[in-house]
C-alpha cells in the first residue's frame, strides 16, 4: 500500500475498459482464521458461481490469518487445484490486518471481501461490484437491514446488530445501514488512499474503513442482500461489542478534532471532463449558502445570549468585543468544516487568523452603530441596544460571506495547480 500520496482530490470516477488485458477485474477476499471445514465448500462454490456469473476476470484470495489448524494445508491444495485461487498466510490474527494487506498487495482495480461461511446468497455479488466497476460509486456494502433483504436469524444477534447501528447513527453521524455485514467492496483507487487512515485490525475496521469514506463524500452504495445466519459463529460477541465501542469513541474523537485528512479523497464534481472545464460557476453556491445562513444564525443566538451575559457585568463596548470573539472563532470553525468542507487541520491556524481580520471587520460595524446610538442617545434603552447590534450583524454577516468565500476559503478547485492544467 502506498502511504506516501500527496494531498488532493481523487481522479474522476471512470468505468473500467470492457474485455481489458491484464490481471483480473475483481479479487474476492476470503479471510479466515482455524476454518478448515469450511473452507474448502465456500472457494468451491464461489469459484463456480463467479465462473457462471461473472463478465470479467477473477481472482478469489484465500487470507489466512495466524490459523493453527489444517486451514494452510486446505488453502495451498484449493490454489493448486483451481485456476484463479491463491493464498495469503499472515502470522498475525485480525480480519482488518488481513484485509488490509491483501487489499494492498493486490492488482485488482476492484476488491471485494465475504466471510467464510457464506452467509450472504451469491446472487447480490454482481450487483455488490457493479457499481464500482461502472465508476457510479466508491465502495459498496450488503445491507441485512434493508426493507426487501431477507434475514434469518436469532433475536440475540438481531438486536446487537440494531442496536450497534443505531449508536453508529447517533455518535458518528453514519448513514449506512448495516455496518458489520461481511459482504463489502472498494476500488483499488480509494483503498490506496483510505485505508492508511484505517488504524484498526480487527472487526471494527468495516465501520472505521465506512465511516471515513462517507465524512469524506465518497459514494456508498448499498445492496439489500438474502443472509442466513451461522449458528457455529466463533466470533465473541460480548469482546467485539467492546472493542467496537472503543473504535466509535477513537474514531468520534479524530473527527471531532479534525485529525484526519479526508480532503485527500474528495471526488472532483462530475466525471464528464466538461464538468470540470467550465470556469466562471462558483461551486455549491447555493449549498454554502444554506450552511452559512444556519451556522450565522446560531452564531447570532450564541453571540446575543454572550452579549447579555457580558453586559451585566461590563459596559456595552467590552461586552460587544468578547461576545463578538468568542463567537468569530466559533463560527469560523463550523464554517471551516460545515460549508466549506475543508477538513484536517491543515491550515487551521492560519484560517483562524483570517477569520479573526474578518472579526475585526465586524466589530469595527458593531462598535461603530453602538457609538453612533450612544452619540444620538446617552442612555439607550437594553432592547434598542440589542436591535442596533442586530441590524450591523445582518451587514457584518454578508460581508463575511464574501470574504471567506473569495479570502478565507477559496474553491479548492481554483486553488490546486494541478486541477486548473487539468481544466484547460
Amino acid at each position: 500500500m502506498r502511504t506516501d500520496i500527496s494531498v488532493g482530490t481523487l481522479p474522476a470516477r471512470e468505468h473500467l475498459p470492457v474485455g481489458a488485458a491484464g490481471g483480473p477485474v475483481l479479487d474476492v477476499v476470503v479471510p479466515v482464521h482455524n476454518e478448515e471445514r469450511d473452507l474448502e465448500p465456500c472457494v468451491r462454490r464461489l469459484s463456480e458461481h463467479l465462473a457462471r456469473t461473472f463478465p470479467y476476470a477473477f481472482r478469489i484470495t484465500v487470507a489466512d490469518n495466524a490459523s493453527t489448524d489444517r486451514t494452510p494445508e486446505v488453502a495451498a491444495r484449493l490454489a493448486r487445484e483451481i485456476e484463479g485461487v491463491r493464498h495469503f498466510r499472515l502470522e498475525q490474527k485480525g480480519r482488518g490486518r488481513a484485509l488490509r494487506t491483501v487489499w494492498a498487495a493486490s492488482d485488482a482495480p476492484v476488491l471485494a471481501y465475504m466471510d467464510v461461511d457464506l452467509s450472504t446468497d451469491l446472487n447480490a455479488l454482481l450487483p455488490l461490484v457493479a457499481p464500482l466497476i461502472s465508476g457510479h460509486s466508491d465502495l459498496a456494502i450488503g445491507s441485512r437491514l434493508s426493507r426487501t433483504s431477507r434475514v434469518v436469524r436469532g433475536p440475540k444477534r438481531e438486536f446487537i446488530s440494531r442496536a450497534y447501528n443505531l449508536i453508529l447513527k447517533s455518535s458518528l453521524a453514519a448513514r449506512f445501514s448495516d455496518a458489520q455485514c461481511g459482504f463489502k467492496a472498494i476500488r483499488r483507487d480509494v483503498a490506496e488512499r483510505l485505508l492508511p487512515m484505517v488504524e484498526d485490525t480487527g472487526w471494527f475496521f468495516d465501520t472505521e474503513l465506512l465511516v471515513l469514506a462517507e465524512r469524506a463524500g465518497l459514494r456508498i452504495h448499498e445492496v439489500p442482500v438474502d443472509w442466513v445466519d451461522d449458528p457455529d459463529s466463533t466470533v465473541h460477541i460480548v469482546r467485539t461489542a467492546t472493542d467496537d465501542l472503543k473504535g466509535v469513541w477513537r474514531v468520534g474523537r479524530a473527527l471531532a478534532v479534525g485529525a484526519l485528512p479526508l480532503d485527500r479523497l474528495a471526488r472532483p464534481f462530475g466525471d464528464d471532463p466538461r464538468d470540470r472545464a467550465i470556469s466562471g460557476v462558483p461551486g455549491g453556491l447555493a449549498r454554502q449558502l444554506v450552511g452559512f445562513c444556519v451556522i450565522g444564525a446560531l452564531s447570532t443566538l450564541f453571540y446575543l445570549g454572550l452579549y447579555s451575559l457580558f453586559r451585566t457585568g461590563t459596559g456595552p463596548q467590552v461586552a460587544n468585543a468578547a461576545a463578538l470573539l468568542v463567537s468569530a472563532v466559533a463560527n469560523t470553525a463550523a464554517n471551516r468544516r460545515l460549508t466549506f468542507g475543508v477538513r484536517g487541520r491543515d491550515r487551521a491556524m492560519r484560517h483562524q487568523a483570517q477569520g479573526l481580520v474578518v472579526f475585526a471587520i465586524g466589530l469595527a460595524l458593531t462598535s461603530g452603530s453602538l457609538a453612533a446610538l450612544g452619540a444620538a442617545n446617552r442612555d439607550p434603552a437594553h432592547s434598542t441596544e440589542v436591535a442596533v447590534l442586530v441590524a450591523a450583524n445582518l451587514a457584518a454577516t454578508v460581508l463575511r460571506f464574501l470574504l471567506f468565500r473569495a479570502w478565507v476559503f477559496p474553491d479548492r478547485a481554483t486553488s490546486l495547480p494541478h486541477q486548473k492544467d487539468a481544466a484547460r
